[in-house]
């Protein structure tokens, strides 16, 4: 029963203030009188009794606070710690500003690129428990990660005892008989159950089933959801429409979820099955296939690659001449999808983590230096019965309203930059990449951006609630806040401001490195002249075409009227342009020369009559292609330097022959001359042998033009492609292109930029904002030695050795921050070394130029107090004291 009545007693305190604190004062009164009464009864005068009742009784406003904090009023005083700290910001309105400025760089940064990691590490992909899905690979001397072939791929699936399912999918691209004329599509080719496998539930339909996939049954098409709305605008009756794909109906019986992606074959407009094997496909050493597969309950990837590697070394044995030196590989889906881009997402992220440490160092200063301040208003409002979880409270408190502030503007900040950052990728490579689809703030990036201002505010209660020390309060409020730049404020102060040097360092040498690395990259040799390319693939109907003398005939026509073109120097057609990759390849051997089943592999190009000349690549030896070069002529190849170095160190290549690793007589081809190392794999790729054929003698319907003109490749585009239709509207023409814009937009050369680029901002925000602080440490060490620097010029000290007194202790200062910087930036980009071309991760002239660059701009920001102290009048200066 009293505790109930207690309770309520409390809950009526709680929601009467006034008459709490009426009450409350009286009980005081009461008590103040009693003290008194017993001092006047001991022999104390009246007029001795009151002030020494009230000395013993305590600090009024003292009592008061702790009584409202018994009875739960801790609400309220946050609130007016809030009021309170709106006001001071508002009153250090340029203090707030810079703070808050600053913190929001750090918090964009870090939110934006961890958008895209997420997106592209964090985010599950979307298919039904995707941990459990891999990517199955074969691999040889050349390709760690290579496609499969058709007759493999039925072997391993035949034979594999650690998968649930086990499909096949292939690039694939049609002309699509539209209504408004014929449209090269891009799509993909898959085995019958490689929807089943991942787990797809269709939007609208039914996807391929194993019934679907085989020679007797209908062809069909499976269309993505974008394709629907933008092909078709989104009609339900699509469903049972026939289209005409490469001059053969094919049934739409569904379309995809509009959340579903395959990154591998990223920009595939619809889905067809592989149906019956192709040419390549009847053949076990032509590779076009990849492979997925969903493991067994209880496989681990390990177990599965085992298996796969068992099944390669069997199929080696029994087929030693397509096979040997053949293995496998396995891994995760996921890993197979973003492996390439990991390590590049994870340094840009470690980046931003770092420019927002640097930007919580920054705004620590501000804060101590504020609390360096305010020491003697600390110090009034403990005398005046402030307790010192009160006091601490009022740190916390302005902390939190800087991170929110910042939290805020920085989520804004961020949402641009991403929006921006999407804008820069080309759009190739977003079609690479579909899991930035719907890039944004999400709950996963919102949970992030919330844990990095727990971070932030953290940091900032924490510190200057450091500087606070209530056993010093006389002392500080005898001195007024005048000491000579605090001892606390030395360590706490000169330490972080180290700390953020030695950071701008690490960022500074990571971009310097980064930077050089791209350098390196766009200028290695090509041995060819990229200038003034134009080129765009053309596809044509294999019904008219797909006949050896109807592709010359069309090829000679597209030449002829190009050539004849205004601004057209030289024109010609290759099956790959270069700087695209070292794929398709074929197995070559040279007749004479000692074989033991080892397979020489080579990217293989076929290539019209005039290509070398309108690439203006160099012949080192023999003759090019000839238009004798026909049918009716010896088969001819022209072979790159590097296989002629290493197949033929001495001796002669020209005259000699190389077939198949069967020497079969269709495959013989004699070697009429060698070119120059042309780059046909990425940037970043080592030159590798190459072999070209003339068209004329390896015809196809598809081929790349390539033209060198006079102008700029770009505007000559709409014409060539305008040319074509011209010559048959039928024909598709895709990716038109000048060869710099695939040079520079190729996947190598945009990450290793991208790269460069975001690190080299982060680290001229960190120099920009490491000096600024130097700045801050030194002038505000200077504003409060001013007394002692005029003592100092009154005693006769020169303005030389003021200058040396305050760069001696920014020196120190600078050489700390580097020395740890260079030591802390050889380990981190240690782990950057995949992301380096051509530069060692401890190079050294990067890092003597970034410790340079560092200290100079350091020395420069520290001059100008310096300058200031030496300009001090001791007259003035000891009269402000």
């Amino acid at each position: 029963m009293q505790a109930i009545t207690l309770l309520f007693r409390k809950l009526r305190i709680l929601f009467t203030r006034e008459k709490f604190n009426r009450e409350l004062d009286e009980e005081m009164a009461f008590h103040r009188e009693q003290v008194q009464q017993e001092m006047q009864s001991d022999g104390m005068s009246s007029e001795a009794a009151h002030p020494a009742a009230r000395r013993e009784f305590g600090n009024e406003t003292r009592l008061k606070e702790k009584s409202h904090e018994v009875v739960g009023f801790r609400i309220e005083s946050v609130w007016q710690d809030l009021r309170f700290t709106l006001r001071q910001l508002h009153k250090n309105s340029g203090f707030a500003t810079v703070a808050i400025l600053v913190l929001t760089l750090g918090i964009a940064a870090s939110v934006s690129i961890f958008s895209f990691v997420d997106a592209a590490l964090i985010k599950p992909l979307p298919y039904q428990n995707p941990s459990r899905l891999v990517g199955v690979y074969e691999t040889a001397k050349f390709c760690p990660r290579c496609n499969l072939s058709f007759q493999d791929y039925l072997d391993w699936k035949k034979d594999d005892k650690v998968f649930s399912s086990f499909d096949a999918w292939g690039w694939a691209g049609y002309l699509w008989k539209s209504p408004s004329g014929v449209i090269p599509v891009p799509a993909g080719r898959v085995a019958g159950g490689f929807f089943h496998t991942l787990g797809v539930t269709p939007a609208l339909g039914r996807v391929f089933s194993e019934a679907d996939d085989t020679p007797s049954a209908p062809r069909t098409t499976v269309l993505t959801y974008s394709t629907w709305q933008k092909r078709f605008g989104g009609r339900k009756d699509i469903l049972g429409q026939s289209l005409t794909l490469d001059d053969a109906a094919y049934t739409v019986i569904g379309v995809l979820p509009p959340e579903f992606h395959f990154a591998p074959r990223g920009g595939a407009e619809l889905w067809t099955t592989l149906h019956d094997p192709n040419n390549c496909e009847k053949r076990r050493s032509c590779h076009n296939l990849f492979a997925i597969a969903r493991l067994n309950d209880g496989v681990s990837v390990q177990t599965a690659l085992a298996n796969m590697k068992s099944i390669a070394a069997q199929l080696e044995k029994q087929y030693p001449g397509s096979n040997m030196g053949q293995g496998a590989l396995v891994m995760p889906l996921s890993e197979a999808i973003v492996g390439d881009i990991r390590p590049i997402l994870l340094v840009l992220l470690c980046g931003a983590g770092l420019l927002l440490l640097i930007a919580c160092v920054n705004v620590s200063s501000l804060l101590l230096v504020r609390a360096e301040n305010r020491k003697r208003e600390m110090a009034v409002r403990g005398a005046l019965g402030a307790s010192p979880a009160r006091l601490v409270r009022q740190f916390i408190t302005e902390g939190m309203v800087l991170v929110a502030a910042s939290l805020v503007s920085g989520l804004v900040a961020a949402y641009g930059a991403i929006h921006l950052l999407l804008k820069l990728i080309p759009e190739d490579m977003l079609q690479q990449a579909p899991y930035l689809q719907n890039l944004g703030l999400n709950l996963r990036v919102l949970t992030f951006a919330a844990v990095l201002g727990l971070f932030a505010a953290a940091i900032f209660s924490i510190m200057p609630a450091l500087r606070l020390s209530v056993s010093n309060l006389r002392e500080d409020l005898a001195e007024g806040g005048r000491s000579a730049a605090g001892t606390t404020w030395k360590r706490l102060g000169s330490n972080l401001v180290a700390l953020e040097l030695a950071i701008a360092v690490i960022l500074l040498a990571g971009a310097g490195l980064l930077g050089k690395s791209f350098y390196r990259l766009l200028h290695v040799t090509l041995n060819f002249n990229p200038d003034h390319l134009a080129t765009f693939e053309i596809s044509a109907p294999d019904a008219n075409y797909a006949k050896a003398p109807q592709s010359i005939a069309l090829s000679k026509r597209v030449l002829d009227r190009i050539a004849s073109m205004p601004g057209v120097i030289a024109v010609s057609h290759t099956s790959d342009t270069p700087v695209r990759c070292n794929c398709d390849t074929t197995w070559f051997r040279v007749l004479g020369h000692p074989y033991k089943g080892e397979h020489n592999d080579a990217p293989q190009r076929t290539v019209s009559t005039d290509y070398f000349k309108t690439i203006q690549a160099k012949l080192i030896r023999g003759r090019l292609f000839t238009e004798a070069d026909d049918a009716s002529s010896t088969p001819v190849i022209i072979i790159n330097q590097t296989l002629a170095k290493q197949f033929f160190p001495n001796e002669d290549p020209i005259g000699k022959m190389i077939g198949d690793t069967d020497l079969s007589p269709k495959s013989m081809r004699q070697i009429v001359g060698i070119v120059d190392d042309i780059r046909e794999g990425g940037l970043d790729e080592d030159i590798r042998y190459a072999v070209y054929y003339p068209f004329t003698q390896s015809t196809d319907d598809s081929f790349i033009i390539v033209a060198r003109t006079t102008q700029d490749p770009k505007s000559m585009l709409p014409a060539l492609v305008k040319v074509i239709h011209e010559i048959d509207p039928n024909i598709g023409v895709r990716d038109e292109l000048t060869m710099m814009q695939q040079i520079n937009d190729s996947e190598t050369a945009y990450l290793h930029r991208s790269s460069a680029w975001l690190v080299g901002g982060f680290a001229a925000l960190a120099l920009v904002l490491s000096v600024v602080g130097l700045y801050g440490v030194i002038a505000y060490s200077v504003s409060q030695r001013t007394r002692e620097i005029g003592v100092r010029m009154a005693l006769g000290a020169q303005r030389g050795s003021v200058y040396q007194l305050i760069l001696k202790e920014a020196t120190w200062l600078i050489a700390l921050g580097i020395v740890a910087g260079l030591a802390g930036s050889i380990a981190v980009t240690t782990l950057m070394g995949k992301l380096l071309f051509g530069v060692r991760s401890w190079d050294v002239p990067t890092l003597v130029a970034v410790a340079l660059l560092l200290g100079l701009s350091a020395l420069l920001a520290s001059f100008i107090p310096a300058r200031r102290a030496a300009s001090v009048n001791p007259v003035e200066a000891l009269r402000a004291e």
